[in-house]
């Protein structure tokens, strides 16, 4: 019996994850369509039973920033809250716009950026005597891939925000920055760089 292709198209079986702290959260599991319904959302850690394709989508789903980023605020007016269907289809272009850039397996390319993307130490503020200060916290490793996913999606809604690019090229271009790892293109691995910047001046 064959197995189950990501959309029908992309194996999972070749996909290696290096990074052996994300590897028990990144669920690569092989489901022709990535939509679970939210059955895992009220149990524990359930979230590391949905597949990293479907989580992305969700991320996607996001009202804009409401704050400034880089300089600007987005509000895209809620036009993908709650469009789980929509959201999948602008993944699974963006997929099919990688693929025919690198010759490469999407998913690969996506668990190679979502390691790259992932901070690996943060900041938190802590009061004491009334006196508030920073500190530097190691990441768990669900929130690691929580925040990586966040900013991937992030940075295809400031990509295409007020531009000719669609939201699926501009996904497409950060999944293929981050997974090479430019700091100078890829938006996610700026925020990850930064935020391990702040994070050491903090010790």
């Amino acid at each position: 019996m064959a197995q189950e292709k990501i959309f029908g198209k992309y194996s999972v079986e070749d996909v290696k994850i290096s990074d052996l702290s994300l590897a028990q959260y990144a669920n690569i599991s092989a489901v022709i369509l990535p939509h679970s319904h939210g059955r895992h959302a009220k149990i524990q850690f359930g979230k590391r039973k949905v597949n990293i394709v479907e989580r992305l989508a969700n991320k996607l789903m996001r009202g804009g920033t409401g704050e400034k980023t880089s300089g600007k605020v987005i509000r895209t007016d809620g036009r993908m809250q709650g469009k789980k269907t929509k959201a999948l289809a602008i993944v699974e272009k963006a997929f099919e716009i990688v693929e025919s850039r690198t010759k490469k397996n999407p998913i690969q390319l996506l668990v190679d950026a979502l390691q790259n993307a992932a901070p690996r130490e943060d900041f938190t503020r802590v009061s004491m005597g009334g006196v508030t200060y920073q500190v530097a916290v190691d990441v768990s490793a669900s929130r690691r891939l929580d925040m990586a996913l966040r900013n991937i999606a992030l940075a295809a809604v400031m990509g295409s925000f007020d531009k000719k690019k669609t939201l699926a090229e501009a996904l497409a271009d950060e999944i293929e920055f981050a997974a090479k790892g430019d700091p100078n293109s890829s938006y996610a691995i700026k925020k990850r760089d930064e935020t391990e910047r702040m994070a050491r001046a903090a010790r």
